[in-house]
C-alpha cells in the first residue's frame, strides 16, 4: 500500500522525520504521539496534561540499518545476543526492518490506532522461518500495544519477543517498581543466576538487568519525582524485563548520553528465555501491553 492510498484521520500526519525516516505523528485532544515505520518503533506518547511517558535518547541514531535508542523497540525473533552467531544484531532484526503501514483509524473516543506489518523470509532476514508480524499501537489517554506473530511457514519455529519499552522517570534513584513480588528472576549481571523477588518494591542503586519469568502480572513504576505512577498491564506475556544501564554502561554506549541514565527505566512486556514461544505452522500468538498514567496518591 502506498502512502497516498492511506486515509489519515484528523490529528495525524505522515512525513519524514530525523534522518529522513518516515514517521506518523499524532496530535489530538487526548495525547501527542509518534511512531516510525523503521522498526514499527513508537517514539513518543504523552497524554494531555502529563509529562512525556516514553523516553528517547538525545543521542539516538535515526538511520536505516541502525536501532533507534529509546521508545518501544520491537525485539524479535531473539532477545539479547543471537544464540549462535554474534555477528547478528542484538534483539533480532524486526527493530531494524522497514515495516509496512496499513490502517490508521480514529475511534469514537478520539484514540488513534495505527497498524503496521512485517513479513520475514530467509532472503531478506537472517532467520530460516516465515512469519507475519502485525503491530497495532493505539494512542489516546492510554497507550495500547499489540504484537501478533503468525507462523506462515511449513515448520515449527521458536521465537522470543519483547516490547522493549523505555519510560521517562524524574530520577531513577527515587523510582521503584511494584507488582513483581514472588517472581523468579534471571539476574544477567550475576551470571544468569536465579533469585526470587522479595515483597519490597524494586529499587535502583546501580546497573540493573533482570528477566522476571512466568509472571503475567501488571507492573507499576512509582515515580515520586514526577508525582505519578505508570501502570503496565499485559496479556499474552509471561516475562517482564527491568533494565537501567547506570553510569558505566551509559558512558560505553555511543547512542546513549553519559547522564541520561538518571531519567529512564525499561519495563518490558516480553516472552523470553524460559517463556519463549513455539509456533506450529499456522499458529499465532498475540502479546498486549496497556499503559496508563495515574497520579501519585496523596
Amino acid at each position: 500500500m502506498t502512502f497516498s492510498a492511506i486515509r489519515l484521520p484528523p490529528g495525524t500526519s505522515l512525513r519524514p522525520g530525523r534522518g529522513g525516516l518516515d514517521r506518523l505523528s499524532i496530535d489530538t485532544d487526548a495525547c501527542a504521539g509518534e511512531i516510525h515505520l523503521h522498526g514499527a518503533h513508537v517514539t513518543g506518547w504523552q497524554p494531555r496534561g502529563s509529562a512525556p511517558v516514553i523516553w528517547m535518547s538525545g543521542h539516538s541514531a535515526f538511520a536505516p540499518g541502525k536501532p533507534i535508542r529509546g521508545g518501544v523497540p520491537v525485539c524479535f525473533p531473539w532477545f539479547g545476543p543471537h544464540p549462535s552467531d554474534p555477528s547478528q544484531p542484538p534483539h533480532g532484526f524486526a527493530r531494524l526492518s522497514a515495516w509496512t503501514l496499513g490502517r490508521v483509524e480514529r475511534g469514537a473516543d478520539g484514540a488513534v490506532a495505527v497498524t503496521l506489518s512485517l513479513r520475514t523470509d530467509s532472503q531478506s532476514h537472517p532467520w530460516p522461518h516465515r512469519c507475519l508480524l502485525t503491530l497495532r499501537a493505539t494512542f489516546g489517554r492510554y497507550l495500547a500495544l499489540e504484537l501478533a506473530v503468525r507462523n506462515v511457514g511449513e515448520t515449527p519455529c521458536v521465537v522470543q519477543e519483547a516490547l522493549h519499552t523505555y519510560f521517562s522517570v524524574g530520577d531513577i534513584r527515587q523510582a521503584s517498581v511494584e507488582g513483581l513480588a514472588g517472581a523468579t528472576f534471571v539476574d544477567k549481571l550475576r551470571g544468569g543466576e536465579r533469585f526470587v523477588q522479595d515483597a519490597a518494591p524494586i529499587r535502583f542503586s546501580g546497573e540493573t538487568d533482570r528477566v522476571y519469568l512466568d509472571t503475567p502480572a501488571a507492573a507499576t513504576i512509582v515515580d515520586p519525582a514526577l508525582g505519578r505512577r505508570i501502570v503496565i498491564e499485559k496479556q499474552g506475556s509471561r516475562s517482564t524485563v527491568v533494565w537501567n544501564p547506570w553510569i558505566a554502561k551509559a558512558k560505553a554506549m555511543p547512542d546513549f548520553g553519559d547522564d541520561e541514565w538518571t531519567s529512564m527505566l525499561c519495563v518490558e512486556t516480553a516472552n523470553v528465555l524460559d517463556d519463549a514461544l513455539t509456533l506450529a505452522p499456522g499458529g499465532e500468538h498475540c502479546m498486549q501491553a496497556r499503559i496508563r498514567v495515574d497520579p501519585a496518591p496523596d
